[in-house]
């Protein structure tokens, strides 16, 4: 269940992560501001992706809310704080454009690190019956969600990942692709890729 718990908080990290960089790059904040953003993002999303099974399940949005914020904040904060310090021991990965290999690899190594260091913390918190243990109970639901809650998507752990990481290949091939064209290992943080 610790696997289970630190993957699903992986997927919320990592699509708030790759978001924020992605909207850092693009509206040319620095490398700092960016790293704000991707985090404030994580957390979004990585509680997001916590709230939903809780809303469809029948809890309100506070007590949903409630709930999740002791459950993860910990596992998030923990994924967070090995995700950058790995990126920014990569030479390069941290002022890395999106279209540049240096990114994406980093960023799988990082997530890869970050999945590592945060399952242990899971796994405690789950033997003391706390963290993903208090949302334990409300995922997989067997009463039949009525009105709005019917239309809560629910994502499985395994379609979560297998989506983040078939987008992280795509950047990959994007980036080795544009590399292979232009010649070059990309540009900066918040480089234009300008084509003749």
């Amino acid at each position: 269940m610790a696997v289970s718990a630190t993957l699903h908080c992986l997927t919320g990290c990592a699509i708030g992560e790759i978001a924020g960089l992605m909207i850092g790059t693009a509206i040319g904040l620095s490398t700092g501001w960016t790293i704000v953003l991707a985090v404030a993002l994580a957390f979004l999303f990585g509680y997001t992706l916590s709230t939903l099974p809780l809303l469809k399940a029948g809890l309100g949005v506070g007590a949903a809310l409630s709930v999740v914020l002791a459950a993860d904040t910990l596992s998030i904060a923990t994924m967070e704080i090995v995700d950058n310090a790995v990126m920014a021991i990569i030479p390069g990965a941290m002022d890395a454009g999106l279209v540049n290999v240096i990114f994406w690899v980093g960023m799988m190594i990082a997530l890869t690190v970050a999945f590592f260091a945060a399952w242990p913390v899971n796994r405690y918190l789950l033997q003391r019956g706390k963290g993903h243990a208090l949302t334990h109970e409300y995922h997989g639901a067997t009463s039949v969600s009525t009105g709005l809650r019917r239309f809560i998507p629910s994502f499985s752990t395994g379609a979560l990942v297998a989506t983040i990481a078939a987008f992280m290949l795509g950047g990959l091939v994007v980036s080795i692709a544009d590399e292979m064209k232009t010649g070059d290992s990309g540009g900066g943080h918040a480089a234009q890729v300008v084509h003749e």
